[in-house]
């Protein structure tokens, strides 16, 4: 069922336009309040939103200098400090195409995205690692910070459709796909601030992400200074215990994070915040059982979104409006949403794909050079999200789980082909599959299912993987099996591995381990 409520286009905006001069549009008149604080156990960095406008402007001069024209792509390998987002908005301010990336991938994982990407040049901090050689310039992050030309630069305004930014996502293919997004894709982000995240200039908006991930960078950045906010972000290698004092410490009155950011917080002991209006959570289903915790525990509500890389959340609930016990919330006003199955629209209450009409502003322009990856995500006027729900009479959707294999790794999909690519180089596995491992109604791990004629010692299996994945994209349990199911035509069953029995497996994995 089509979502009735849309009235018109979300976001729509005329040209000339510039996503970074939009988001800073406010910062003029707002001076000296605190645009952005980088949290750590000794205090916080504190830019205000003057110095924000300015260092984004001089360092956009900077890259100009360096080298860089508009329209080349620029790899940004950079870990959350405040130069993160400086060069991010600085790079679009003056028509330059940004590329965000973890800094926890390899130079394995980095030269691969390298490859697809072909950027003109590479931003970055000295301890990350960079792709293997290439034609790209190197910048160093803290060099260009400290060189910045006297003159500032000026927003370079233009078409509202031409490309901003590219983040990477597996796609439904597994293979890591560049999505390009739009300067106009900021303007979509609207519909969130009331119906999501209940979103005013008084709020202080603590994010617990990982500053490359579009969730961070959106809920936790764009936004509070589109609206005229601070931006709470605490530094790299911040541990998760240690998240509940620092919301406490720095006044937060929104917390955003993953559903797991919010077990572990639970597992160590959270009360009463002082400050804390609400919770944000989104990146993979937040179950039932560790939002009604978090409410007994805390006595605030965490509100869900549903988005993905290729568009920014158009599913939510809020304050004004919560999502019905088990949904992921209501399609946010001005958004088009539908459940797909046959290409068509199903009545209410009957299960297909989620889609998000092709016409919305938060929409990707498309795969970077892959027409093809992008037209198999299309059905008529419909984006394919690729996971299933279901859609009641008052329009609220419940998630009903994946319509593909890729694996949710603390918020991000991950492609297990990736990993099973990596692992099946390790001394002695013949077969192997990464699937998620349920181990509790609310917690799912990635975990590796590999054959060979006898188990493989964990540690030599957690090495290799250290060594050509990203943290996150380790298995976290290794499982031994003396061959790997298949269906009748020798299909893989990925649903016989997600199905096996993970929480005895581990127990009896412990029981061995102490004998």
């Amino acid at each position: 069922m089509e979502n009735p409520a849309r009235t018109s286009p979300p976001g729509q905006c005329r040209a000339p336009f510039n996503l970074a001069a939009h988001v800073l549009s406010r910062a003029d008149v707002l001076g000296t309040k605190p645009a952005l604080e980088i949290l750590s156990s000794g205090g916080a960095e504190i830019i205000d939103y003057a110095r924000l406008k300015s260092e984004v402007a001089t360092t956009a001069a900077g890259l100009l200098a360096a080298g860089v024209h508009p329209g080349d792509r620029l790899l940004m390998r950079m870990g959350n400090n405040a130069r993160f987002p400086i060069v991010f908005l600085a790079a679009i301010w003056v028509g330059i195409i940004p590329v965000p990336t973890s800094a926890q991938l390899t130079r394995r994982e980095i030269t691969a995205l390298a490859n697809r990407l072909s950027p003109q040049a590479i931003v970055a901090d000295h301890d990350v690692s960079l792709p293997a050689a290439g034609p790209a310039v190197v910048l160093d992050a803290a060099d260009l910070a400290r060189s910045k030309p006297a003159t500032p630069a000026e927003p370079v305004l233009g078409d509202p459709d031409r490309p901003a930014y590219i983040v990477f996502s597996s796609g439904t293919s597994g293979v890591p796909q560049g999505v390009v997004h739009a300067h106009r894709s900021i303007r979509a982000r609207r519909a969130m601030w009331r119906d999501w995240y209940d979103l005013t200039d008084n709020d202080r908006l603590m994010h617990a992400g990982a500053l490359n991930w579009t969730y961070t960078m959106g809920t936790g950045l764009l936004d509070p200074w589109t609206v005229g906010a601070t931006a709470l972000v605490p530094a790299d290698a911040t541990p998760p215990e240690d998240l509940a004092a620092m919301i406490d410490r720095h006044r937060a009155t929104i917390f955003a994070a993953t559903p797991g950011v919010y077990r572990k917080l639970l597992k160590g002991g959270v009360g009463r915040f002082q400050h804390l209006r609400h919770g944000l959570s989104a990146g993979e289903k937040l179950p039932g059982v560790t939002a009604r915790a978090w409410h007994r525990a805390t006595g605030t509500l965490i509100h869900e979104a549903y988005g993905m890389s290729e568009c920014s959340t158009f599913i939510s609930g809020s304050p004004r409006r919560p999502a019905p016990e088990g949904a992921l919330g209501y399609p946010q006003p001005g958004r088009r949403v539908a459940i797909i199955a046959d290409g068509v629209p199903v009545p209410v209450g009957q299960s297909g794909i989620i889609a998000v009409s092709r016409s919305d502003a938060g929409l990707m322009l498309g795969y970077l050079d892959n027409p093809d990856e992008t037209h198999a995500r299309l059905a008529g006027d419909w984006f394919l999200t690729g996971d299933m729900g279901a859609m009641d009479k008052d329009g609220a959707v419940t998630f009903l789980g994946r319509g593909d294999d890729l694996l949710n790794a603390g918020g991000f999909r991950v492609s297990p082909q990736e990993i099973e690519d990596a692992m099946a180089a390790c001394p002695g596995i013949e077969e192997c599959a990464a699937v998620e491992a349920r181990l509790a109604p609310d917690t799912s791990v990635v975990a590796l299912v590999y054959s060979c004629p006898a188990p493989l010692d964990d540690q030599t299996l957690q090495e290799h993987a250290a060594g050509l994945l990203a943290r996150y994209k380790q298995p976290r349990i290794f499982r031994w099996e003396p061959k790997l199911p298949r269906s009748a035509n020798g299909k893989l069953s990925r649903r016989a591995l997600r199905n096996l029995n993970w929480a005895n497996f581990l127990r009896k994995d412990a029981n061995t381990a102490g004998q």
